[in-house]
């Protein structure tokens, strides 16, 4: 667990330093390709979110399934050297044609998450499985902790740093250096995954798979995608999961869009930096609520409970957001915190109750977290458009439908997914209303 959590913080610091750019950066490629219409242009910031999540939705779910076969291991040090590569590549990206690119194949190596829940899986008993999901939840909110600080500080260094860095190719390149930073990190991660991470399957385990075509594998993704969809309330927990992804993904592009807004426009005109600044505060509340609290928390009320309060703190978190005045900008530490604690709630005990289903009823665990992870590649194609269409459509628009429609309607998606899991009913929810009573 120590070198999976080292492997998993490193690789998580050098995804999210992209963070506090990516939207800056798509804004200045789709200005410089000669897209100025403000719609327009953000709605190429939504594409480029999501087209990542495509390629993940797409591979993921071989990966899940290969690493079954093959292990853990090699599949996670694949998405390490995916990561060390593409980082680079998106760059130096000149045009919005090599950034979709970049980012599609980075995402179409990148299966680390769902191999690394798998990898719990195989190693912890049930009683271990939610605070050992929460180290893994840690790692992710030490990663959006630093990572994103980072990114900021390292983003235009002929501005920022000066010095060496004051040529005239790094003020071509405002956003290579963290993307070179971020590419050594993965180096770092991929070494540590050579010398000291162990196969967490033995040979007897591993499913034996028959040869086919990239097309045949790929139907059988889809297949296997399908299929789950029939088992009785790991589905459940799978669509709850699909909604609650897809409503948090909306504000991953639109939260930076808001904040970077000129004030007049009713933005706050913050800076890479100040966003920075903002994403290592909802990282440090991820750290402390799934590093320490998450154990206690579901030994007192119980992983149902916490996965039911942690959507509600992310509803209300994400549909203030747009509330916060500019004269007041301190405010947003309050909607951040509802998006931290919430998803710090969740995302350990949603992926718990999972595996403790899929163990209990006798399915492959790499399979069906393979399929979850695709489920919310899925949500995070679909959450980042529908909220880039909403925007470009609301942005400049008046009465009811301004740009806090798209939060709005995250909101409302967050609800959903609440009433579903109050009538969920699961055999770990038994138990522990059994031990309530």
């Amino acid at each position: 667990m120590t070198v999976l959590f080292l492997v998993v913080l490193v690789d998580m610091l050098g995804f999210t330093i992209v963070i506090p750019f990516l939207t800056y950066f798509i804004q200045d490629l789709a200005t410089g390709q000669g897209i100025n219409d403000v719609g327009n242009r953000d709605l190429w910031v939504g594409i480029v979110i999501a087209v990542y999540s495509l390629a993940q939705f797409l591979f993921t779910p071989i990966l899940g399934s290969l690493s079954d076969s093959l292990g853990r291991r090699p599949v996670i040090m694949f998405g390490l050297v995916s990561n060390s590569i593409f980082f680079i590549v998106f760059g130096l990206s000149n045009s919005l044609e090599m950034a979709i690119v970049a980012r599609f194949m980075a995402g179409a190596g990148n299966g680390n998450i769902a191999v690394a829940r798998a990898y719990i899986g195989d190693i912890s008993s049930s009683e271990m499985i939610t605070r050992r999901m929460g180290m893994l939840g840690a790692a992710f909110g030490l990663g959006f902790m630093i990572g994103p600080f980072i990114g900021g500080i390292l983003s235009d260094p002929a501005t920022s740093i000066g010095g060496a860095f004051n040529s005239s190719f790094w003020r071509g390149h405002e956003y290579l250096l963290p993307c070179i930073f971020s590419s050594l990190l993965s180096l770092f991660s991929l070494t540590l995954a050579y010398f000291w991470l162990e196969e967490s399957l033995d040979t007897e385990s591993q499913v034996s798979t028959v040869q086919m075509s990239a097309w045949g594998k790929l139907g059988e993704t889809f297949s296997n995608i399908a299929g789950i969809r029939k088992i009785p309330v790991v589905s459940t927990l799978v669509t709850i999961n699909f909604l609650f992804l897809m409503a948090f993904s909306m504000m991953h592009g639109t939260f930076i869009l808001f904040t970077a807004m000129p004030v007049e426009s009713g933005g706050l005109g913050w800076s890479e930096m100040d966003n920075g600044w903002i994403f290592a505060f909802i990282g440090l509340l991820g750290v402390i609520v799934q590093g320490g609290l998450i154990g206690p928390l579901s030994d007192r009320f119980g992983m149902h409970r916490l996965m039911v309060i942690g959507t509600i703190l992310c509803g209300l978190g994400i549909a203030s957001l747009p509330y916060v005045p500019s004269e007041a900008s301190w405010l947003i530490l309050g909607s951040s915190a509802g998006l931290a604690i919430g998803n710090g709630l969740f995302s350990p005990t949603q992926s718990s109750l999972l595996t403790f289903e899929a163990q209990n009823r006798g399915h492959e665990l790499g399979l069906v977290m393979g399929a979850q992870e695709g489920y919310g590649a899925l949500a995070r194609i679909l959450g980042p458009l529908l909220a880039a269409y909403i925007w470009s459509e609301t942005v400049e628009g008046t009465g009811i439908w301004t740009f806090h429609t798209c939060f709005r309607v995250a909101g409302v998606i967050f609800m959903i997914a609440v009433l579903m899991q109050m009538m969920l009913k699961t055999r770990m929810k038994e138990q522990e209303n059994h031990v309530t009573v």
